[in-house]
């Protein structure tokens, strides 16, 4: 008799990127990622005030330069009114950090756009409960430990991670 085969329920989220690609192309991004994980790119304070609005790459086909082929594209970004300038002085942070994302160096300068526009806000993880028998196995392995700081903080990566241990 076979296996029953067991069937994982996918999150909401596995099903964006390859949705929304074709979406996103069209704003000259290959990448949907790009403004999903725009957060975890460029940080939470920057995301705050900017989003990726397009990616507009050089002209190329026959009739243009070859000079240019290589030229990188332009990241055109969404910035909260008064934090242009900011924004600005970010720019080579801002580049660094969306050329590792992509994996290569394909944006070369960005452009900003100052307009209202409502940031995305991400619900804030609340930390797992604390098992109290991990607790107390955390203490008692941390018990030869002399320093009283090193000794709480290895308590409470101890419990953590005997807590998640036990799930």
């Amino acid at each position: 008799m076979p296996p029953p085969r067991t069937f994982r329920a996918k999150q909401l989220g596995e099903f964006l990127p390859g949705t929304l690609d074709p979406l996103v192309a069209k704003l000259g991004m290959s990448q949907a990622t790009l403004v999903l994980d725009w957060a975890e790119i460029v940080g939470e304070r920057i995301a705050g005030v900017s989003e990726p609005a397009r990616l507009r790459w050089p002209p190329r086909g026959p009739k243009t330069d070859p000079s240019r082929a290589s030229e990188p594209a332009t990241l055109q970004l969404r910035v909260a009114p008064g934090f242009g300038l900011e924004i600005q002085h970010l720019a080579p942070v801002i580049l660094e950090r969306v050329n590792a994302h992509l994996g290569w160096r394909c944006v070369g300068k960005i452009a900003l756009r100052q307009e209202p526009f409502q940031p995305k806000r991400q619900a804030k993880k609340r930390p797992a409960p604390v098992d109290p028998t991990a607790v107390k196995e955390a203490e008692t392995l941390a018990q030869g430990v002399e320093d009283a700081d090193l000794r709480a903080a290895l308590v409470r990566l101890g419990s953590a991670a005997l807590s998640e241990r036990g799930r």
